[in-house]
């Protein structure tokens, strides 16, 4: 296993994840206390898991067919879009 790779991955997913709607979703089933605690983890962390799957199969196939540097810039740019959409809501 490259180490480097996993450290940048995890890095750069886990400060995404913090503070974004999933957390804040999860946050508040946790906090109903008529929740089981490890159910609202265990659903949580299978459901991020099966979204990470799909982005790894996504990215494999459409790399296939597209030059990555394309797709780096395609994320880009929709997350700059995405930020400016959320600023004009504001």
């Amino acid at each position: 296993m490259d180490f480097k790779l996993f450290a940048t991955v995890f890095a750069t997913v886990f400060i995404a994840e913090v503070g974004d709607k999933t957390q804040i979703a999860t946050f508040l089933y946790a906090a109903d206390s008529r929740n089981p605690a490890l159910t609202v983890f265990v659903a949580a962390a299978i459901a991020l898991i099966l979204a990470s799957g799909i982005g790894v199969i996504a990215g494999s196939y459409l790399s296939q067919y597209v030059n990555p540097k394309y797709l780096s810039w395609a994320a880009g740019i929709g997350f700059i879009l995405v930020g400016i959409w959320t600023i004009l809501r504001a």
